[in-house]
């Protein structure tokens, strides 16, 4: 059985190249674990994409995953290098030429290594040759001002559309200030606009 750093060690072997796929049942514990760790608790603080400033408790859950999974026109996509989980994210086709990105994580170790760039330009791409999106849409907590500039920088726009954090449910984590909610940020899909992400497999429905 291979360890967490010896998957990690694996993952950044630079001749692997990144393959997709569609996640199944049987990768649920493991995404679980995934976006646990990039998100929340201490292991979340090796990457700079932590909420445990801000969120104490669970990012998701095993049903919670599941959904997503066996959501009619949705995909959990599972990202892997030199067969080692690295990053995963939900792309949903949501009608008139819109898709929804969420649910991203990548192993807190990697980030910065490039891997979440190649992702979003990747799936960008599915997302306008397969469900033939126009526009891609997100959800992020507003007082995340520098994951918020990272998709800036990835052509996403803030349209100051927001809906309010889901206090109370504990399925969504513990809050530990008042003023969370979350911000729509859009970006037109263009041809041409994921030209780095040439050659990437296609996402297995």
């Amino acid at each position: 059985m291979e360890t967490e750093t010896g998957a990690e060690d694996t993952a950044r072997r630079p001749t692997e190249q990144l393959t997709y796929r569609a996640a199944t049942s049987a990768d649920v514990e493991a995404l679980v674990a995934l976006v646990q760790s990039a998100y929340r608790g201490d292991s979340s603080r090796a990457g700079w994409t932590t909420e445990a400033d801000i969120l104490q408790g669970q990012r998701t859950d095993p049903r919670g995953v599941l959904d997503v999974i066996e959501a009619s026109g949705s995909r959990l996509i599972v990202v892997e290098r030199g067969g080692a989980l690295v990053a995963c994210c939900q792309l949903e086709a949501r009608g008139a030429g819109v898709a929804y990105f969420g649910m991203f994580a990548v192993r807190p170790g990697m980030q910065g290594d490039g891997i979440g760039r190649r992702v979003i330009a990747d799936v960008e791409r599915i997302a306008r040759e397969e469900l033939g999106a126009r526009e891609m849409q997100m959800t992020v907590i507003t007082v995340r001002e520098e994951l918020i500039a990272w998709y800036e920088r990835r052509g996403y726009r803030r349209t100051g559309v927001q809906t309010p954090f889901p206090y109370g449910d504990e399925r969504f984590g513990l809050p530990t200030r008042d003023d969370l909610a979350f911000e729509l940020l859009v970006k037109p899909l263009l041809p041409g606009d994921a030209a780095e992400a040439a050659g990437a497999a296609a996402v297995t429905r």
